[in-house]
């Protein structure tokens, strides 16, 4: 315990010693954590975005006008057997018609048809694992008793519909952003490291000959290193705090706002997710401090 003490009292005076080095490795690293919070709230949000995407996936087969019913409820039959299916359904044409009302921005427009309805009815087909879209698609493209009801039997694929297409597209930009953020994030790291390791560095030179009597009169390495693994961790846990407090501050007050403006898409994050950042960001910056530490200790302090 005496030592832990001896400890801390030399890492907080340190901080005094040289206090615009020291101010600039803390601000570097509640810099540095901060844009990687952002990042981490941010690729959460992402996630569940795309996720509500995906599980809106639903395949759309048209059925051509001259169908049978018991045709169509045969092929819906076997649809539903399927593996990956969760339910399926039939809609006619007259409440196509009147779904494409409903959602038009111009109703008018059905007005003008005279009385004529141009929409196909369709099999709606619900996905339990709506990463299988392609698989169930080639399942009914292959069943012949669809071929025989599809509204194009010329070309059976041009008569389903499904938002694979638009998900995928989503999963390769989000992709591209991961990469981009984890450079980001390597790159925060490494400046990081690198003001701990001069903030350390020029500790260890201010303090060389008390080192050195220490040495003499039998200091253990490890008693000599403790400042100043204190002193880089006392750092990176002040730039830990500074980020998290700005990061509830956002969550408190910028987000909400945010949401207001953006209705539309859901930008809620469980409490319970950013306790985990929190900690996730608490935990890198305790080990920025260390590493930063024991590689000025490794290189300038010879023990």
């Amino acid at each position: 315990m005496s030592s832990l003490f001896y400890f801390l009292k030399e890492s907080f005076q340190g901080l005094t010693r040289n206090l615009s080095t020291t101010l600039g490795s803390i601000i570097t690293i509640f810099l540095s954590l901060l844009i990687i919070g952002v990042f981490l709230v941010g690729g959460v949000i992402v996630e569940h975005l795309v996720r509500n995407i995906e599980n809106e996936v639903t395949i759309t087969a048209h059925v051509g006008d001259n169908a049978s019913q018991e045709t169509i409820d045969e092929v819906m039959n076997q649809i539903t057997a399927l593996a990956d299916v969760s339910s399926v359904s039939f809609t006619t044409k007259d409440q196509a018609l009147e779904d494409f009302r409903e959602t038009t921005i111009n109703p008018d427009i059905i007005d003008q048809l005279d009385g004529q309805n141009p929409l196909p009815a369709s099999i709606e087909v619900e996905l339990s694992d709506p990463s299988q879209v392609e698989t169930v698609v080639q399942q009914i493209l292959d069943n012949t008793d669809y071929k025989s009801i599809t509204d194009n039997p010329d070309d059976p694929h041009e008569a389903i519909r499904y938002g694979q297409r638009t998900v995928d597209k989503l999963f390769t930009v989000t992709g591209y952003l991961r990469y981009i953020g984890a450079a980001l994030i390597l790159l925060l790291v490494f400046i990081a490291l690198v003001f701990i390791n001069n903030t350390i560095r020029l500790a260890i030179m201010a303090r060389r000959k008390e080192i050195a009597i220490m040495r003499l009169v039998g200091a253990s390495n490890g008693f000599i290193r403790g400042p100043f693994l204190m002193e880089g961790a006392l750092h990176a846990v002040i730039g830990a705090g500074l980020a998290i407090v700005v990061l509830q501050v956002l969550r408190a007050y910028a987000l909400p706002r945010l949401q207001d403006a953006i209705s539309f898409l859901s930008l809620d994050v469980s409490g319970h997710t950013y306790v985990m950042i929190y900690l996730a960001l608490l935990g890198a910056g305790l080990v920025i401090g260390l590493l930063g530490s024991a590689f000025a200790m490794r290189r300038y302090l010879k023990v």
